[in-house]
């Protein structure tokens, strides 16, 4: 018999039974824009000790590590509008907690949408991210500083950063932990870690159940609000924020979601927003299943 795993959250060892989801990545690899709703690369456990959820048994690091360097996808950059908008909603946030921009630091940042939307604030800008398509046109599209690379693994100067973002990752990692770990060592007196991700407590989580669309291949990790606060607080961090973190995308981009569900509705629906002009209108409704936080490293107070 495999040896039982701890929780990411609160490490006890209770996790128990909780979803049957256990499926394949798809021919698309990990992607960030999959709609294959339903289906992660295991079943679902829940703690019985702080309500976390994770995979059971969690998937190899070798794998994800190999699929996340191959991940390609132009979704999200014609979606960069709704991107930006996202992301300077996200900048406000992290500067409501700080004197004034400094140093950040994103973590997983994709083809850098937030680093830009940073630049342009007047904050110094870095990212690592591990997908060779996404980082290369960080690097030559938007003349960002972006590290190919695993964000754990990647050299980056210790107590440097005022701000490190960590937007729609931590879900991502079999370790969470350490990754916070290691965000409190990067951070500077008085930083602060932003994160976004998937609230697995939330009313629609729950209504959902396995259907909900956060349940899909790329997803290792389900916090609620009380799972993350636990893991922040283990960590070394002093919450001082969670709220609802919506985001924003054209009308046709969310309608081509519920193909995930059903193909035929995503086609009708699509076509009559082209119709009635609203396909290409920009969109950020609050379903409640997405967080934001701040927090501050306590050990480190300026």
């Amino acid at each position: 018999m495999p040896a039982q795993r701890a929780c990411s959250a609160c490490g006890r060892f209770e996790l128990r039974p909780h979803l049957r989801v256990a499926g394949e990545m798809g021919p698309e690899g990990l992607i960030p824009t999959t709609d294959r709703f339903g289906t992660a690369l295991a079943d679902i456990a829940r703690c019985r000790g702080c309500g976390h959820m994770q995979l059971d048994p969690m998937p190899g690091e070798a794998l994800l590590a190999r699929a996340y360097a191959e991940a390609a996808s132009d979704a999200y950059i014609e979606e960069e509008a709704g991107e930006r908008a996202t992301a300077a909603a996200a900048l406000r946030r992290i500067e409501a907690h700080l004197a004034r921009p400094g140093a950040i630091l994103d973590l997983g940042c994709w083809v850098g949408f937030l680093l830009a939307e940073a630049r342009e604030r007047g904050w110094r800008a870095l990212g690592v991210e591990p997908s060779e398509f996404a980082s290369t046109y960080a690097r030559e599209r938007l003349g960002l500083d972006v590290i190919t690379g695993d964000t754990q693994t990647a050299a980056l100067p210790e107590a440097a950063f005022d701000a490190v973002a960590l937007g729609d990752v931590i879900e991502h990692l079999t370790n969470p932990g350490e990754a916070l770990e290691r965000i409190h060592s990067l951070l500077a007196p008085g930083g602060v870690v932003w994160l976004t991700l998937p609230d697995a407590g939330s009313l629609v989580a729950r209504l959902m159940g396995r259907r909900w669309w956060s349940v899909i291949p790329t997803h290792v990790q389900y916090f609620t609000r009380a799972s993350i606060a636990t893991a922040l607080q283990r960590h070394g961090f002093a919450l001082l924020e969670l709220g609802t973190a919506p985001k924003a995308f054209t009308v046709e981009y969310y309608l081509g979601r519920i193909g995930g569900y059903s193909p035929a509705v995503a086609k009708g629906l699509t076509r009559a927003a082209r119709a009635t002009g609203q396909a290409g209108r920009i969109w950020a409704p609050d379903f409640h299943d997405r967080m934001g936080v701040v927090a501050r490293a306590i050990d480190k107070e300026a």
